[in-house]
């Protein structure tokens, strides 16, 4: 799948810049259209659930107050990514064209479906991990997104390392969501210097050489790091320190679920990982 556009979620958060500077390399690099959302809160939905929360009607001016900080809100995220679009010149517009291009789109209502269904219509979509949600096994938009956009998602660190994508590292465990991940992230590791596939264990070995040939059918080179199984130790734990071992800025693998449920949406080795990988996690379902 070639990578022509974007979709970066520019939330405000701590999580915003990180997201937004990764995507717009990634648009430059790509020479792809890049879109940048903003979700603000509907002030009635909020002033309702607080309402509610304190068995009580909410002041009247609640909405002006919520709306004047949403408006605020969303000219400083949408100056932020302008400002990054023009540091890799990125020139703005509406609709995709010719060369790499960025432009700008707000909704209001809630965030985690909007940005899940506008992904669709995108080839790869950013998200920042929030600070508030380290400690965590998900956001909210992340499973969103995941779950019912049908779309890869490239989550971003707050703070990016130096290179993206110049030595990718592959999870592999014989999934077909880290196919997924493979098909999606071609761009990628066309356009990287090295790529590792690493399995955990020996289950996989068979299957690593076989996914080793069909990358160099495409002029792919890789080498694959075979990590011995360490009892009592995850996976997730594992596949990071060998990515980190071998140097990668990026790391590509599968999210799966057992159930639909949040709290189970990452399965093994993607839970560990989500929630303590410095670097730029790339994931399909």
């Amino acid at each position: 799948m070639s990578i022509r556009t974007i979709l970066v979620g520019a939330s405000g958060g701590t999580a915003n810049d990180g997201a937004v500077e990764l995507a717009c390399r990634l648009a430059q690099r790509f020479q792809a259209h890049l879109e940048g959302l903003h979700v603000r809160p509907d002030p009635q939905e909020l002033v309702m659930a607080a309402g509610a929360g304190f068995g009580m009607p909410m002041p009247g001016d609640w909405v002006d107050r919520i709306s004047t900080e949403a408006d605020t809100a969303a000219a400083e995220v949408k100056k932020r990514f302008l400002a990054a679009g023009e540091r890799q010149g990125l020139p703005v517009r509406d609709t995709p064209g010719a060369g790499a291009s960025a432009s700008w789109r707000e909704e209001t209502g809630y965030g985690p479906r909007w940005v899940a269904d506008r992904a669709r219509f995108f080839d790869l979509v950013v998200l920042g991990r929030s600070e508030r949600v380290v400690d965590r096994p998900y956001t909210d938009t992340v499973e969103e997104t995941l779950m019912y956009s049908g779309r890869p998602v490239l989550l971003a660190p707050a703070r990016l390392p130096a290179t993206i994508g110049e030595r990718i590292a592959i999870g592999w465990n014989g999934s077909a969501e880290v196919v997924r991940t493979i098909a999606a992230g071609i761009d990628l590791l066309q356009s990287a210097r090295s790529v590792f596939i690493i399995t955990i264990g020996d289950k996989q070995a068979a299957s690593a050489a076989a996914v080793r040939e069909a990358l160099g059918w495409r002029g792919i080179a890789a080498e694959i790091r075979q990590v011995p199984a360490v009892p009592g130790a995850g996976p997730g734990g594992q596949l990071l320190s060998a990515a980190r071992d071998a140097g990668a800025d990026l790391l590509m693998m599968g999210g799966f679920s057992h159930t639909p449920w949040r709290e189970l949406l990452f399965g093994g080795a993607t839970r560990e990982i989500v929630g303590v990988s410095l670097l730029p996690l790339l994931i399909s379902h």
